[in-house]
């Protein structure tokens, strides 16, 4: 860390070699999405190169110090995030807008009537439910969980999921 905090490039590449895998297990452990752990993992260490000069022996060890660092970055993120989340959710009670994915208008437009209840046969009837109360009957994530009487993220982790795999079905990027 000394040499790390000199500037010393070498050092930091050591540090990053050493401690990348476990702070990447720290970050994913977090924020649960591969992409975005990686994320983490960059600006962690981009902190760490940084601000080595303030790491203190005598309060712990480097590793632990950076594995704090990257926790600390992972719970931004998730916390950014989540106020992300509740602002565009908030936007679309008021706005009355009905969410909207271009996987459904693939489907219909691509593919006849027998072709989409083929796909839609690939779905789990939880996701079916749900896709068909969202697209085809307009209803909003929060009103299907009101009406379905689920976790509002229940319902949003189906609509997701079902939409994923009728992108992989259809063969949609």
């Amino acid at each position: 860390m000394r040499r790390t905090s000199l500037g010393d490039h070498a050092a930091f590449e050591q540090l990053y070699l050493l401690t990348r895998a476990r702070a990447f297990g720290v970050a994913l452990g977090v924020v649960r999405d591969p992409t975005a752990a990686e994320d983490v993992l960059q600006e962690a260490f981009v902190q760490v190169w940084s601000s080595a000069g303030r790491f203190d022996v005598d309060r712990g060890s480097a590793a632990a110090w950076i594995m704090a660092i990257v926790r600390h970055r992972a719970v931004d993120l998730v916390r950014t995030s989540a106020a992300s989340s509740r602002r565009d959710l908030a936007h679309h009670h008021r706005s009355g807008v009905v969410a909207h994915d271009s996987t459904v208008d693939l489907l219909l437009g691509r593919l006849d009537a027998q072709e989409v209840r083929l796909t839609l046969v690939v779905l789990s009837p939880p996701q079916r439910v749900v896709l068909a109360l969202a697209y085809l009957h307009g209803y909003s994530h929060a009103e299907i969980a009101r009406l379905l009487r689920l976790p509002l993220g229940t319902v949003k982790s189906r609509i997701r999921d079902g939409l994923a795999r009728a992108r992989r079905v259809v063969g949609a990027p």
